[in-house]
């Protein structure tokens, strides 16, 4: 249990909740979750199967119609074919991270994965007795792989590649050429496996989203993880998937019966209606998250000793704090502490986060202009 990690963002949201208590003022900047309600609709869809019945277990992969609905979904997004039989749902997305390790890297194998990244990956890497390669992601780069690094560090250990685009928490995207690098380094390798986390697909603010498992010869070696709680705001409904080759699958689905035995039966229903149902609200939250981009960016950039580059998917800042002085972890602090703002230091995410800060701003328009004041009136009397 030593070797398992943890998400620093419910730390600081319990430090920042003590704080409340004690009736300080706080504007959360440090979970990333959607603000929006899910849409009326897909509540209704829930709501309706319950009283249809949909109060018992389930197949461990998930019910046919979502299974085929997420088939479609993928088929249709990524431009493979996709039979339902390749896909898993889980209770969140993260289970699919957590099973594809367990099922995949034995100890002493190698993973590679993107660093500063979500916190998860390195953890379970860990936990398994497999040696994390962290590939770092800089911003001189745009928060790209740098090919030469990836092609240097694939060895006879390597199992895993875990790759995330748009990625947390730069916003970065891996752009086509930047997946034709990977695949082309494991063409002829059957024995690695890509863990492409696309939870945040559908959250992207210029071009299309571009898919590894996409390009030729790879989809037989990935794993494409999704899910529901950023595209929807349904963080809380706990509902996610893996798409992987059919042998992979049903090892995945034998983890879940022994684990979860199955996904909430009701929720899985809700989940048919979000995929088929009208995808207005995904493209008015995005349209929002635009704004906010816009106005996040600006305003860091405005604030002498911070430098912010403009994401370009998913709803992070990953501002560069180094002209502050202070190291991340700090000055994050003393934000909280000072400023009633709460955000999460860069080296959350790895070591190659130092020097950084994440803001979500999954927040209203109102809350980041008064977080931005706040964090300038610290700074200055720094």
């Amino acid at each position: 249990m030593k070797k398992l990690g943890t998400e620093t963002a419910f730390e600081v949201l319990a430090k920042a909740k003590a704080l409340e208590k004690q009736g300080k003022d706080v504007v959360h900047l440090e979970i990333g979750e959607p603000d929006f309600d899910t849409p009326k609709n897909i509540k209704e869809a829930a709501v309706k199967a319950l009283y249809s019945g949909y109060t018992h277990y389930t197949p461990s992969a998930g019910i046919p119609e979502l299974r085929e609905a997420i088939a479609e979904h993928i088929s249709k997004t990524r431009r493979i074919e996709v039979d339902p039989e390749e896909v898993v749902v889980t209770p969140g997305a993260k289970p699919i991270m957590f099973f594809s390790i367990l099922a995949c890297v034995n100890p002493g194998e190698e993973v590679l994965y993107l660093n500063p990244s979500y916190p998860i990956y390195e953890s379970v890497i860990n936990f398994v007795d497999a040696k994390p390669v962290p590939i770092p992601l800089l911003e001189k780069n745009d928060f790209r792989l740098d090919p030469e690094y990836v092609k240097e560090n694939i060895t006879e250990k390597t199992k895993m590649i875990i790759l995330n685009s748009p990625e947390n928490p730069t916003g970065g995207v891996l752009t086509k050429e930047d997946l034709k690098t990977i695949a082309d380094c494991i063409s002829n390798r059957d024995d690695v496996i890509v863990l492409s986390d696309e939870i945040y697909s559908r959250i992207l603010y210029e071009g299309e989203h571009e898919s590894i498992a996409s390009l030729p010869g790879m989809k037989e070696k990935t794993i494409i993880l999704d899910g529901f709680s950023k595209t929807y705001a349904m963080t809380g409904w706990r509902l996610g998937y893996g798409v992987m080759r059919k042998d992979l699958a049903q090892k995945i689905a034998q983890l879940m019966t022994n684990s979860n035995s199955c996904t909430n039966a009701f929720v899985q229903m809700a989940g048919v209606e979000a995929l088929k149902g009208p995808q207005d609200e995904p493209a008015r939250m995005v349209a929002e998250f635009k704004k906010r981009r816009e106005i996040i960016v600006s305003g860091l950039n405005n604030i002498k000793g911070i430098t912010c580059k403009k994401p370009r998917g998913a709803f992070y800042a990953f501002p560069n704090i180094t002209g502050t002085g202070m190291d991340c972890r700090k000055l994050s602090d003393y934000l909280l502490n000072e400023a009633g703002v709460a955000v999460l230091p860069g080296t959350s995410f790895g070591r190659y986060g130092e020097g950084y800060l994440r803001l979500s701003f999954a927040n209203s328009i109102e809350n980041i202009k008064k977080a931005l004041e706040r964090i300038s009136n610290a700074l200055e009397k720094l």
